[in-house]
């Protein structure tokens, strides 16, 4: 069969036997694969420090000619990030944004722009970079790349413009934001001042590169965090394992 060299991040590392790997890893083109590197653990080759977990890796692989599984024939370290690895924090937002990644693009789902994004946040945590920022800013890209955009443009139920004055109610059925007229603050729909509204804003669409940079208020993130909470478990249905971490 074919092989292929392709960028890839490595997601998750399980030793099979004695000396075999079982990788999985996220590429641009072909989003989450799995692998198996045979005799891994013991060459000093084909896999040099290219197979640690939450690595930016060169990998070349090829289909196995039955099943889903794939052959890694060896891999080039390309960035290691670290940074990632001496901090317990960051291990484990890392850990978190990757169970992210898994359950918002399975395989089979490529999406290159969220690639990129990871591959930016692991950058910015191995560097120490806005480090409270960088889950909700992959979270806010992810989540809107997977189809569930929070709409802050207007408001959910009677479609008023919403240009960035007063206070909007998040509607988590609604995935979007809605006027005081029209829903009322509470536990499941948390209120969000402009500054809240404007936040998601901008961790959605503005470049990751620049929404790292952004100076948000502490009351803020916590409307911002608060919010994207209630928008990922009432859309994934589900709480993610790492969460804890990042709440």
């Amino acid at each position: 069969m074919k092989s292929h060299v392709s960028p890839a991040i490595i997601m998750r590392v399980k030793k099979m036997g004695e000396s075999d790997l079982l990788v999985t890893f996220f590429t641009p083109h072909k989003g989450q694969l799995k692998g198996i590197a045979k005799g891994a653990m013991k060459s000093r080759k084909r896999f040099v420090n290219a197979l640690d977990l939450f690595s930016l890796v060169s990998l070349e692989y090829a289909p196995r000619r039955q099943g889903n599984i794939h052959f890694l024939h060896s891999g080039k370290l390309l960035n290691g990030f670290p940074g990632i690895r001496t901090d317990f924090s960051s291990l484990a937002k890392a850990s978190y944004m990757v169970e992210l990644l898994e359950l918002l693009f399975p395989p089979g789902v490529a999406e290159p722009a969220i690639f990129e994004i990871l591959n930016q946040s692991f950058e910015a945590l191995s560097q120490g970079r806005k480090t409270d920022l960088v889950p909700p800013a992959f979270e806010s890209k992810a989540m809107s790349l997977g189809g569930y955009r929070i709409d802050t443009t207007r408001c959910s139920k009677c479609g008023r413009p919403y240009r960035g004055e007063g206070v909007a109610v998040f509607m988590r059925e609604k995935g979007g934001i809605a006027c005081l007229k029209c829903g009322r603050p509470s536990a499941v729909s948390p209120a969000l001042n402009h500054s809240g509204v404007k936040a998601i804003e901008d961790l959605q669409n503005k470049p990751f590169q620049v929404v790292i940079d952004l100076n948000l208020a502490e009351d803020t993130m916590r409307e911002v965090k608060a919010v994207l909470k209630l928008h990922r478990e009432y859309r994934l249905e589900q709480r993610l394992r790492t969460s804890k971490y990042v709440e």
